[in-house]
């Protein structure tokens, strides 16, 4: 079988690549072993334009929101799923220091973080004493959706084989790449924190952590809505579900959910919530963070026939559908990558291990 590409994982980068490429013509398979603890499926999937406890912007939020919206929205219609919603986050404040800094960001920049008209409206259903802001405009892209809908088309197409690819299996020219009875232009590596194993990328600043999440069942909470304190709870997009996360832990010892974890999230929701819920799950994973914040996008300085897309970390939902496109027009047009993102900025990285 002669193709253009094989990719390499269907997470939220695999899927993006797969569905840009297949746009513009192009012949490829994806090469992806289900794993129900990819962190694709432990994330919530929120498109949030401020970060840390300054809320200061995202990294390319102008260009990356917009450009996320349009795209989820479009896949979700052509899948006939919802694909992204609109809902903001109500930040409650744990302390009156966090609220005056909240209202001193809103003075400097209120771009995306504003004052509640009403900030009592929640008492029904949250415990807090020093008031909430909130954040807008904020998108939960619904990857339980998205993932598992374009899963089914690639099957009904013959477009996706579910094995493990082992990299020693394949063999490498400059201009072709030959896995089994696959034989391609370009492979492309899409999968995750694996990718910081991979003998030709495995030299990059990949910088893993362990995140978790409770399922929960809250039937009285409004929906409209994400809250925030310390952690996130999120809307799914089955009415009265919710999820609540995530950790960040960058010292472990395994990808398995802790006993730590959900004692600690048990005991914020006791504190925090006044109305019943349910615990119904929880899982963990490991993000393919890098130790810069940058995604890792393009071809290998040294074996051009060998691709990464990955490194997206915690902003995955919005950085891969954007460097997806930007990856599947480089390969076919030659388009530049952006230079913050093209894995060529460690080229000198890249060539101490080949021979």
């Amino acid at each position: 079988m002669k193709l253009d590409y094989i990719i390499v994982g269907q997470g939220i980068s695999g899927t993006w690549l797969s569905y840009y490429l297949q746009k513009e013509g192009a012949s490829f398979l994806v090469i992806d072993h289900h794993d129900p603890n990819a962190p694709s499926r432990l994330a919530a999937g929120i498109i949030n334009p401020v970060t840390g406890r300054r809320h200061v912007s995202t990294w390319m939020i102008e260009t990356l929101q917009p450009f996320a919206w349009e795209a989820y929205s479009q896949l979700g219609r052509e899948l006939g799923v919802k694909g992204i919603s609109q809902k903001n986050i109500i930040d409650f404040f744990p302390s009156a220091q966090m609220r005056e800094s909240f209202v001193k960001r809103v003075e400097e920049n209120g771009a995306y973080v504003s004052e509640m008209e009403s900030p009592n409206q929640f008492l029904p259903h949250f415990n807090y004493e020093f008031g909430c802001g909130e954040i807008t405009p904020v998108y939960t892209a619904h990857l339980e959706n998205i993932i598992p809908a374009w899963r089914k088309k690639l099957v009904e197409e013959h477009l996706l084989r579910e094995e493990k690819l082992d990299p020693g299996q394949l063999t490498l020219t400059s201009d072709r790449v030959v896995f089994k009875d696959v034989e391609a232009r370009k492979i492309i590596f899409c999968d995750g924190a694996l990718c910081s194993r991979n003998p030709w990328f495995q030299l990059l600043p990949f910088a893993p952590n362990k995140g978790e999440a409770l399922f929960i069942d809250i039937p009285e909470l409004p929906h409209d809505r994400i809250y925030k304190k310390g952690m996130m709870l999120v809307p799914m997009a089955s009415p009265g579900q919710w999820w609540l996360g995530s950790a960040y832990e960058w010292d472990f010892k395994n990808a398995e959910p802790s006993e730590d974890f959900r004692i600690k999230s048990e005991l914020l929701l006791q504190q925090w919530l006044k109305i019943p819920y349910t615990i119904t799950g929880h899982i963990a994973s490991i993000r393919p963070a890098t130790l810069e914040r940058r995604p890792f996008v393009g071809l290998h300085p040294v074996l051009p026939s060998i691709g990464i897309l990955n490194g997206m970390g915690t902003k995955g939902c919005s950085l891969a559908p954007y460097f997806a496109r930007e990856l599947a027009r480089h390969l076919l047009y030659r388009e530049p990558l952006n230079p913050d993102a093209d894995v060529r900025r460690f080229s000198r990285i890249l060539s101490r291990n080949i021979s």
